[in-house]
């Protein structure tokens, strides 16, 4: 074996450790069911430069139940406080089962609370989403080759059989509006697939807060 040779396993051995981390990595992401950005996304075309930055906000969430009503809530104010807004919760939340009401609904209990604006989030199951059981297969091995050991990862896909079934998980839609007027600033819809939905929630409030804040919002 050549000197340039010797020299050129262990750089190999690193790239394919350095693919078995980011395949591990991504099949880690799929299985948790995390959303990496918003689905859809809105913004006033007029949005001055960070209107919102420090802002005084209702936080109001609609969801079927009142578990997932409470936990939307929880998890919009946390990632809201850690954005430097200064949340308030609605005093008489929307009945649990209410979903769609519109920010007018709203809008006067904000005014009311001294907010400068209303962030309303509405979950509901997404049924949009199906998927084959057991989509895909993650296995990390080992192999030789001439007296160097190294390790290989592989995602498989199973093509066809199984059936399909349904894997709701979670969809929100969030908004942020300006008490004064009424008027639409921000809005956006993100999903996960996960069934677990207070690991969702708190995946899809820092996405939702995450593009507002991008988008200039505060």
């Amino acid at each position: 074996m050549s000197s340039s040779t010797r020299h050129a396993l262990p750089a190999r051995g690193a790239a394919q450790r350095s693919t078995a981390l980011a395949g591990a990595t991504l099949a880690a992401a799929l299985l948790a069911g995390c959303a990496t950005g918003p689905d859809a996304t809105w913004s006033d075309p007029q949005l001055a430069a960070r209107p919102l930055q420090g802002a005084r906000v209702m936080v109001v969430c609609e969801a079927v139940d009142t578990t997932l009503q409470q936990v939307c809530m929880d998890r919009m104010v946390d990632e809201a406080t850690a954005r430097g807004l200064t949340p308030v919760r609605a005093t008489q939340p929307p009945p649990s089962g209410r979903v769609g009401q519109g920010a007018d609904a709203y809008l006067g209990a904000a005014r009311a609370a001294g907010a400068t604006a209303l962030l309303l989030t509405s979950v509901t199951p997404d049924n949009s989403r199906v998927y084959q059981p057991s989509p895909f297969s993650l296995g990390i091995g080992g192999f030789s080759f001439g007296g160097h050991s190294g390790a290989g990862v592989g995602v498989s896909v199973p093509i066809g059989g199984g059936g399909m079934a349904s894997s709701p998980g979670y969809a929100a839609n969030s908004s942020f509006s300006d008490t004064g007027n009424g008027r639409l600033l921000w809005s956006a819809r993100t999903s996960t697939t996960t069934t677990d939905f207070n690991a969702g929630m708190q995946t899809m409030s820092r996405t939702l807060l995450e593009a507002a804040e991008k988008a200039g919002v505060f």
